[in-house]
């Protein structure tokens, strides 16, 4: 199945009875941008993404959760983790984020992050009300967080306030794997 990303916006910024130029203001984006998402006529990057959902007060994994199970579990398997950002759609086809467990209304949101060579967040920092921490378990990735840059390596972490700006990207030549931690889940 495929997640229809312009079908979700609009369903969101109707429930909350905002229009789309509304939605812009509040983001602080187009609302041409917001038009052509909707349409799915482009896919926004993470940081687009997650200005627009800041603006219908929404975390990035309420955006893409699915139906949520009945039951407390508190054990996954790797093919339990859900996708949060669907393949090519929203984010750099490079990049997938799958979250730990299936609460959307969790204190903690825990991530497995795959990022392939060349993959990034974007050229533009984002930031949100959060803290965030992870480890790299395979590869390395550049960090940049405000005005520093580090290139981490598998064993490395990072810890930081995540209303500093900040950007992941792989500079190859292999594949990258963090498991990371967001406090309050608001990506």
């Amino acid at each position: 199945m495929t997640f229809d990303t312009g079908a979700r916006l609009k369903a969101e910024r109707e429930a909350r009875k905002l229009s789309q130029r509304q939605l812009a203001t509040l983001a602080g984006v187009t609302a041409a941008m917001i038009s052509m998402i909707e349409q799915n006529r482009t896919s926004p990057s993470i940081g687009t993404l997650k200005k627009i959902l800041s603006g219908l007060n929404m975390p990035l994994s309420a955006f893409f959760a699915e139906d949520e199970p009945a039951a407390t579990k508190w054990h996954f398997t790797h093919e339990e983790f859900r996708e949060i950002t669907p393949p090519g759609g929203a984010a750099d086809p490079k990049i997938s984020f799958l979250r730990v467990g299936h609460a959307t209304d969790s204190a903690l949101l825990v991530l497995y992050e795959h990022y392939r060579p060349g993959a990034d967040t974007g050229p533009e920092l984002y930031s949100h009300e959060s803290e965030e921490a992870g480890v790299v378990v395979e590869g390395q990735i550049e960090l940049t967080v405000g005005t520093e840059t580090q290139l981490l390596k598998t064993g490395d972490g990072y810890h930081f306030n995540s209303r500093q700006p900040h950007r992941f990207r792989n500079p190859g030549p292999g594949d990258c794997v963090i498991v990371s931690g967001c406090t309050p889940p608001t990506f």
